[in-house]
């Protein structure tokens, strides 16, 4: 017996080790890999603000109809932290995590997801009663 989970959204995070630092710390670089990745993902830019720290390292988002993507990088450690947070069921985030893996040469990559917004409990806990929520049908892969 398994539990169907009805939510707004996913969120998967993935951590790259053993990214080359000379990729990890190019600005103009990781902003056109994260866009790459939320288009090969099915999402919709809407745009994207990148900025590259002194002495090293990236953060940026990409924003898009569905939702963002966001990153941070430590090219001194040679790791990468990506956060993808889609909602509906257009976008396919894991196509976004398998992308950046590739792109930023990573060694090793660690991921999971988390279902966000689920609908019994924003049922449970709205002000009003609720009878329909818009959600994605199932989680892939979970039953």
């Amino acid at each position: 017996m398994g539990i169907e989970l009805s939510t707004l959204g996913r969120h998967v995070l993935i951590e790259f080790y053993g990214c080359p630092s000379e990729v990890i710390e190019n600005n103009s670089m990781i902003e056109r890999f994260m866009n790459e990745a939320a288009e090969y993902s099915g999402a919709t830019i809407v745009e994207s603000v990148f900025h590259h720290f002194n002495p090293y390292g990236v953060s940026g988002a990409v924003i898009i109809e569905e939702s963002h993507l966001t990153i941070h990088t430590w090219p001194e450690y040679g790791f990468a932290s990506v956060d993808v947070y889609t909602c509906g069921d257009s976008v396919n985030p894991w196509k976004a995590a398998d992308y950046l893996s590739e792109k930023l040469h990573a060694t090793k990559t660690e991921s999971f997801e988390i279902p966000r917004g689920m609908a019994d409990k924003i049922r449970q806990f709205a002000e009003q009663e609720i009878d329909q929520i818009k959600v994605k049908i199932e989680l892939e892969g979970v039953k």
